[in-house]
This record gives C-alpha cells, structure tokens and sequence, in this order.
C-alpha cells in the first residue's frame, strides 16, 4: 500500500514533477475517488508562500483545474485536484504537429471561457502554456480543456512576490511589456494565448522576438501557410506587441473567436476525428483498484497475552483502523490480553478438618468465586440451622443459632483472600494519571509560525503603502 497523508490521502505513484513541487495520483478516503495530488518539494518561506496562494484560489469552472483541498503532515504539504488523465496541450501538439484550424478554435475558445472565470476573480495567471492546458481523455471525441498552474499567479493589486527588476514565468511566453517592468495585466495573459493559439497552428514554437520585430517593420503580419484568414486577424491581434491593440478583456476575444469560425469552411469529418486524446496516466499499480486500495490480506492485529490464541470478535463488527465519514480513522480498542496479575502471598494449606459437618453457607462468598451465591436473608432449603451445631458455639447459647464465626486460622486455609481483578487495558482508574496529548512537532511549528509573521509583515507594509 502507499504512503498515507495525514490520514486521508494515500500516495499512489508519481505521474509529473513541476519547478516546486512533485504531483501524485492519490486516493482520497473521504471522497472516495483518486485525485491529483501536488507535494511541495521546497521548504524555504518563498516555496511556502507561493504554495498558499496557490491553495487559497477556489475557482470552480469546467475549463479551470484549481485546487480543491489541501493537507499537511509534519514536514510536507500538498493540495489536491481532480485527475485529469489526458496528458497536456504539448503532449498533443508533440505527437500530432499542427492541430486541424477548426479543433484550434473549439481549444481556443474553452481556454478563453476559463481565463474569462480566473479574470473575473482579479487573478493574473501569467504562466499560460501548452505544459499548463491539461486535456481530459476524450478519445477522438470533443476535447475538453482545462487550464491549471496557478503557482505564479497573482491578484491585481497585491503585493509580488518577487523583485521589481525579476520577470516571472516561461521565457517565449512573455509579453512586451512585462519585459519592460510593467505591473501584472490581464493582457499580458491574452499575449500567451496568441502566442499557443500560433504554436497549435504551425506545429512548432514561434519566436516571439521575431514577431515583434515583424510587427515593428510592416505592421500586421501575414497568416502562415495553412492558416484561415479570419482566425489569423483573431491570433494576430493577441500578438500585438502593443497592450492598447490587443484585445482588452478574454470575453471580447472569445466574440471575435465565435465570429471568425462562423466564416471558416467546413472541415471534412475525417480530418477532425484524425486527433484522439489518449490516457496518458496508465494503469494502477498492483494492490490499487478503481474503487481504491485492495487488501489482499486483513490488517494485523497486536497479539495479545494469552499465548498467541485468537481473540473475540468487536461488538460494533467494525475492522481495526476503519474509516469514518469525515476522514478520521476510528481505532479499535486494544486487545484484551491477560495481564500480569500482582503476586499475593500463597495462603499455607492446612491439615483436613475433621468429618464434622459444618454448615458451607457460612462463609460468605466472594465475587472471584464466580457462583451463585445464597442471600443472607434466606436459608437453604432442607438444611435449617437448628439441627446443625456449629463448631465455636458458647454451650450457654439459646435461641435462633446466629451465624457462626469460624476459628481464625481456619479462615485463611478454607476462604482465601479476594484477588486482585486485572485492569481493563485503556482504562483510567483513580491512579492512573491522565495523559497529555502531544503538541505539534518543532518542525511544523516553526515554519507556520515564520508564515504567519511574513503574512503579517506584508499586510502592514500594503496598509502603510496604501
């Protein structure tokens, strides 16, 4: 079985790696489905506050993979995401070349509605590439994109992470003026759109520089050879070195996208059915399932005292370590073994009395007996103490005998003392001092503590600059 993360999720196998962090197939025991998990690598603050900003963005849209949960265990967090299994944009172009004019723009436009929904939450991406459009496994049908990565993106507005003379993101992929030192845009954005909307196009990654010197030195460039006109104005405008001609907003575009389609020719069927998306993730692992781990043998149980022998079955018919609805683990109390009883002294065995009869009721009897015992107030049938004379009787007696009090050397050889009854393992008693749960380790504390203060630092630094 793999590693189980704080308690919910159990890493699968490893199915890509990023620049911070390693991505896992997991499966989640209170979901009950596998999903993507994405393990932090680094452990410096930087890392760490790249991956809240990361975790804190909730934005739910078909074409968006944002982060749905997040975890952590002593010294390693992670965030979860649905699985998406058909590989990514750079997988297809990579295995096909140049997509078919009128599969670019039904990509073209599902990415534009899902930057049209992180737009309208103020978030910046500004690390669109094909690396980042995971593709779901449709087969030769309708793909389905979805964009992902939100580790650099930033909120307009908020404070960067970075310095001001540092350009992050994917060289090739940078608009003009990012380059130049500008503040995070939603145009910057829309330039790494034209910028895949042209790589889906010719099969190859376009150079950038080039295209802005082509710009500067005759304006509007001419389409590349297999390209429709009517979708190259569209690409075109998203290339414009220039902010102010580009399109403005990932909704205007998505108009002027739906427009230029309208007009393309229709493309034979074959041609369109010619790319299938294929699952790029593989099968499970031995002991995993589609409905999640196999156990192929019961889960061990600790032995307990009594020789090894097989014990009772739980009362509530739960297993050892069971799952409960809202993640946690309900562990199964421990094992009743039989305990080392306290040594008591070993009473001295006595000669045998002598024939008389005594009455045995008389002598109370004790728990550990384990018999029926008589009630003091009732007398054994057929047996009345008027014909029995008890042995230390005072001959001057009269009346109703009493109960006889026997001798007290005999007492220790017929009745001996009560033993000690062996405690219920896991249970407190009135000696038994109550155990502190242990705190968070150093490691943890530390880290989260440094995050806070940074936090902090930051909010005052926005409020004072503000």
């Amino acid at each position: 079985m793999g590693e189980l993360f704080a308690g919910r999720y159990e890493l699968v196998d490893p199915i890509g790696r990023g620049g911070v962090g390693e991505v896992w197939r997991a499966w989640d025991h209170r979901r009950r489905r596998y999903a993507a998990a994405k393990v932090l690598l680094q452990r410096d603050a930087h890392a760490l506050l790249r991956f809240v900003r990361e975790q804190a963005l909730r934005i739910d849209h078909p074409h968006v993979l944002a982060p749905t949960s997040w975890a952590a265990d002593d010294e390693k967090v992670l965030f979860t995401m649905d699985l998406v299994r058909g590989g990514s944009l750079a997988h297809l172009i990579g295995d096909y070349g140049s997509l078919p004019p009128r599969l670019v723009g039904t990509l073209l436009d599902q990415l534009l509605a899902g930057l049209t929904a992180v737009h309208a939450e103020g978030v910046v991406h500004r690390d669109i590439k094909p690396a980042n459009l995971l593709l779901e496994a449709t087969g030769r049908g309708r793909p389905h994109l979805r964009l992902s990565d939100f580790g650099i993106s930033v909120r307009s507005g908020d404070a960067r992470l970075t310095e001001t003379n540092y350009v992050v993101g994917t060289p090739g992929y940078f608009a003009p003026e990012q380059l130049s030192g500008a503040e995070p845009d939603f145009p910057q954005d829309l330039y790494a759109v034209g910028v895949v909307a042209m790589y889906m196009l010719t099969g190859a990654k376009p150079d950038s520089e080039a295209l802005t010197a082509s710009y500067l030195a005759g304006g509007f460039p001419s389409a590349p050879k297999g390209v429709p006109h009517p979708l190259w104005q569209v690409v075109a405008t998203l290339l414009n070195p220039d902010p102010d001609g580009r399109f403005r907003t990932a909704t205007g575009t998505r108009k002027a996208l739906a427009a230029a389609l309208e007009v393309l020719p229709d493309a034979p069927a074959a041609v369109d059915e010619s790319v299938e998306v294929l699952d790029h993730i593989g099968p499970l692992p031995q002991g995993f399932g589609p409905d999640g781990p196999v156990r192929t043998e019961p889960p061990r149980r600790p032995q307990g005292g009594n020789g090894g022998g097989s014990h009772a079955a739980r009362a509530d018919g739960g297993a050892q370590g069971s799952m409960s609805t809202t993640g946690s683990f309900v562990l199964a109390p421990p094992e009743r073994g039989t305990p080392t009883p306290t040594p008591t002294p070993t009473p001295t065995p006595t000669p045998p009395a002598t024939p008389t009869p005594t009455p045995t009721s008389a002598v109370p009897q004790q728990v550990h007996d384990r018999q029926p015992s008589v009630p003091a107030h009732q007398e054994p049938a057929g047996r009345p103490w008027a014909t029995q004379a008890p042995v230390h009787q005072a001959p001057h007696h009269q009346g109703p005998a009493p109960a006889p009090v026997p001798a007290q050397g005999h007492v220790s050889a017929a009745v001996p003392g009560p033993e000690p009854v062996p405690p219920v393992p896991g249970q407190r008693t009135a000696h038994t001092p109550a155990q502190r749960r242990p705190g968070p380790p150093v490691k943890v504390v530390v880290p989260v503590l440094f995050l806070a203060a940074v936090c902090f630092a930051v909010g005052v630094w926005a409020l004072v600059t503000a």
